[in-house]
C-alpha cells in the first residue's frame, strides 16, 4: 500500500492510496474557506444514547448531475471538485458536513445533558470512475480498500477521543445516497455505538462462558449446515446468516478469530476481498441491475486491550424484499426494535447461490 498525505485549501485532511506510488499535485476543493463545523451531542433519557446534531448537513450536495460530480477528479483548476488529477486509486478526505468533528466545542444549553460531538466523519472514494461499483473492482483494489479501513482505523486509535471506528457503504437512492460516485464513509466516534456494544455485550458473555469466539461460533455452524453459504475460502465466509432481519442479508466475515482489520493476515486480507466482491456481484446479478444496500463493518473497540471475544465482520442489508418491494421497517421494527420477516433465510440464500457471476474481470 502506498498513500499521500495533503491538506485541502479549506484546512480538511486527504489521504491518497494506490497499489503503486502515489502522485498528485496538489489536494482541491470546491469551498475556498473553513466551514467550522461544531456539532454537538444530545443524551436520550429513556433509550440511553447518544443523538449528534449538525443543522448544517442541510446544506450538504443532494444529487448532482454528472457534470456536477464532486468526487470526480478535478479537470478544470477553476472549478475544483474534492478530488485531484493524479495516479491513485482510493482516496479519503475529511467530510465537509461532518455529523462528528474534531473541533466540536461548547455545546448549547438543553434540559438534557449535552456534550460536544468529537470524533471523525470521512468520505472513502473507492474509485476514479464515477461509473463504477465496488464490486466491480478488480480483487486488488478491494484488497487495497481493507488495507485503507486499517490504516484509517490506526490513525483514528491516535486520538485519545475516539473509542470506535465504523467504515460503511450506502449504495443506491432507496438507502439515502445523495452522490451516486462509489464512496462509502468512516464515522470514529468518542464511544461505543449502541449497535456495536450491544454486539460486544454478546460477545463477552459467551467468550466468559466459554473462552471462544461467538461469531466464530456461529460460522463453524453455518459451514456444518451448508444451507446458507453464499462463499466460502479457505480463510473467509459469505452466509445469509440464520438470523437475518433483510430478505437478502449478507454476512462477511474471515473463518477464524480476527479482532480487525489491522489484525489480517495477507491471504486472510485476500480471501475476504474475494468472499465480499463474490456477494456484490451476486447482488448486481439477481435482477441484472444495480443492487442497493447498507454495508457496515464492526472490529473491535479502539480500547487499548485485546479483544478475543469480537470478530469483524461486514453485514450487509438490502432494501428490497422481492425484485420490486421494499421492505419497510414499520411499526414493530421502529416501535418495539423486533424485527419481523415474511421470508426465510434459507429461501433467499438459495436465490442468491443460484446467481451465475462474471470473474472475467481483474
Amino acid at each position: 500500500m502506498h498513500y499521500l498525505d495533503l491538506t485541502k485549501p479549506d484546512g480538511r485532511s486527504m489521504t491518497l492510496y494506490g497499489r503503486v506510488p502515489v502522485h498528485a499535485e496538489r489536494a482541491p476543493s470546491p469551498f475556498p474557506d473553513p466551514l467550522g463545523a461544531n456539532p454537538h451531542l444530545r443524551w436520550h433519557p429513556l433509550r440511553g444514547e447518544w443523538i449528534t446534531y449538525a443543522a448544517y448537513r442541510h446544506n450538504r450536495t443532494f444529487l448532482p448531475p454528472p457534470e456536477y460530480n464532486p468526487l470526480a477528479a478535478t479537470v478544470d483548476p477553476a472549478h475544483p471538485t474534492e478530488l485531484p488529477a493524479g495516479n491513485y486509486d482510493i482516496a479519503v478526505f475529511e467530510n465537509r458536513f461532518p455529523s462528528l468533528s474534531p473541533d466540536a466545542h461548547d455545546p448549547p444549553p438543553s434540559i438534557v445533558r449535552t456534550a460536544p460531538a468529537l470524533g471523525r466523519c470521512e468520505v472513502v472514494v473507492f474509485t476514479q470512475d464515477p461509473k463504477a461499483s465496488l464490486g466491480g473492482l478488480p480483487l486488488s483494489q478491494i484488497e487495497l480498500l481493507l488495507q485503507v479501513w486499517g490504516d484509517r482505523t490506526e490513525r483514528a486509535a491516535s486520538d485519545p477521543h475516539i473509542r470506535y471506528v465504523l467504515p460503511f457503504e450506502n449504495r443506491g437512492a432507496e438507502v439515502g445516497v445523495t452522490l451516486h460516485h462509489p464512496h462509502g464513509q468512516i464515522y470514529a466516534y468518542p464511544f461505543v455505538p449502541p449497535v456495536p456494544a450491544r454486539m460486544l455485550a454478546e460477545e463477552t458473555a459467551y467468550y466468559q462462558r466459554n473462552r471462544s469466539n461467538l461469531l466464530v461460533d456461529m460460522i463453524a455452524r453455518e459451514i456444518d449446515s451448508g444451507k446458507n453459504i453464499i462463499y466460502l475460502g479457505e480463510h473467509a465466509i459469505a452466509f445469509v446468516p440464520a438470523w437475518a432481519r433483510y430478505p437478502y442479508e449478507v454476512w462477511v466475515s474471515p473463518v477464524s478469530a480476527v479482532s480487525g482489520f489491522n489484525k489480517l493476515s495477507d491471504e486472510q486480507r485476500v480471501d475476504l476481498a474475494r468472499a465480499l466482491k463474490t456477494v456484490l456481484l451476486k447482488y448486481d446479478g439477481l435482477w441484472n441491475r444495480p443492487f442497493p444496500y447498507l454495508m457496515a463493518w464492526y472490529q473491535a473497540p479502539l480500547s487499548g486491550n485485546d479483544h478475543p471475544e469480537t470478530q469483524l465482520h461486514a453485514e450487509i442489508c438490502p432494501p428490497y424484499r422481492t425484485r420490486d418491494r421494499l421492505k419497510y421497517l414499520a411499526g414493530t421494527e421502529l416501535g418495539a426494535g423486533m424485527f419481523a420477516m415474511d421470508v426465510l433465510p434459507e429461501e433467499k440464500a438459495k436465490e442468491l447461490q443460484q446467481v451465475e457471476i462474471n470473474w472475467d474481470q481483474p
